[in-house]
């Protein structure tokens, strides 16, 4: 935070200064986890069968008998190019999969932050406004249990309830398998709901957005309770503020109270928060991806990581640690447009 000035333009080159050493730091600490990784990433992409000469040589094709200052090195260099590696299991690489895959954990997160700010805002100002009542209290429970429930768990409970027992949603994929094919063969961003708006096509946006139901309500639901407690917490502070007696005093009624002034002064520190939680949101992706079988860059993770394919695994999780940087970036950014406070602090 810039302290001797409150001006927007130092504290935005003082924020984008403080990038440059926490993406070092973050790509360090990927590069050291993945080398201390048990197994043989050369040796699983052969099978573990071929001679130690063919090993040895794979080996030497993919820069892994170099020494590590130049394999970071090289590291450091193709993430600067856009370049996160090649997997050594398919002939595919990383940017292939953030194009294709990483399409389908977008349209997943967005649509679970919508039901997490839907859900958080509107059960925080509701038991804010009731505070200490017994809706507060049962409001509060169901924050703290939706954000220590382990994802997987509950989705696996909504597909036993809405896909088994009441048979209302589809537990897997993101499509039908004909949408599927139809939406793929004529894809433009390969986000399905987009691409099925701009097809036209009703049939599959319906579709899409029918398979999309639980998957995000469950990865919403993993990040709602931490609005709802501080939507609750900004509401009630500011309900004790002496502008809004005054505005009792004039005659403005209750809710208008609360919508007009509560409210809007409890979405500052959200819009903080929502950068926060892209992180939580990501790592969570990754069950839930897999407990619906969504094809999104958490369920390619997982196969990557059953194939020991190190170099992928590595690569994802770079992009993703660069995605939560930078989103955390904007939102200091956005935040410091709000409220200038923040430039003084």
């Amino acid at each position: 935070m810039a302290r001797s000035s409150g001006s927007l333009p130092r504290y935005l080159v003082t924020r984008l200064l403080l990038v440059i050493p926490m993406v070092v730091v973050l790509l360090t600490i990927v590069f050291i986890l993945m080398r201390v990784a048990p197994g043989d990433p050369v040796q699983a992409s052969l099978g573990g069968r071929q001679p130690q000469s063919v090993i040895e040589q794979k080996r030497h094709e993919l820069g892994f008998d170099r020494p590590l200052i130049v394999q970071y090195g090289d590291y450091l260099g193709g993430v600067l190019h856009g370049d996160f590696g090649k997997s050594t299991s398919s002939n595919t690489d990383v940017v292939s999969v953030i194009t294709h895959e990483g399409m389908a954990t977008l349209e997943l997160t967005v649509a679970a932050l919508i039901v997490a700010l839907v859900l958080g805002l509107g059960i925080g100002v509701l038991i804010g406004r009731f505070r200490d009542s017994p809706l507060d209290v049962g409001g509060r429970l169901f924050g703290i249990l939706t954000y220590a429930a382990p994802v997987f768990w509950v989705g696996i409970l909504f597909q036993l309830l809405f896909v088994a027992k009441l048979k209302w949603l589809p537990g897997s994929g993101q499509a039908d398998v004909l949408q599927n094919i139809r939406l793929h063969e004529h894809a433009h961003t390969n986000i399905y709901l987009v691409d099925a708006l701009i097809n036209g096509d009703w049939d599959a946006f319906r579709n899409v957005l029918v398979h999309l139901i639980l998957p995000a309500v469950t990865l919403g639901l993993l990040v709602c309770g931490v609005f709802i407690r501080l939507v609750r917490v900004n509401v009630i502070q500011t309900l004790k503020h002496d502008y809004i007696e005054a505005a009792r005093a004039r005659g403005i009624s209750e809710s208008r109270v609360v919508l007009r002034h509560a409210f809007r002064n409890a979405l500052v520190p959200v819009v903080t928060v929502v950068g926060l939680q892209a992180a939580l949101l990501l790592s969570g992706a990754v069950l839930t991806e897999e407990t619906f079988n969504w094809p999104g860059i958490g369920h390619a993770l997982i196969e990557f990581l059953n194939a020991r394919d190190y170099v992928m695994v590595q690569g994802i999780v770079t992009v993703f640690a660069l995605i939560v940087v930078f989103v955390s970036l904007l939102i200091d950014i956005v935040t410091a447009l709000i409220d200038p406070r923040v430039r003084y602090s």
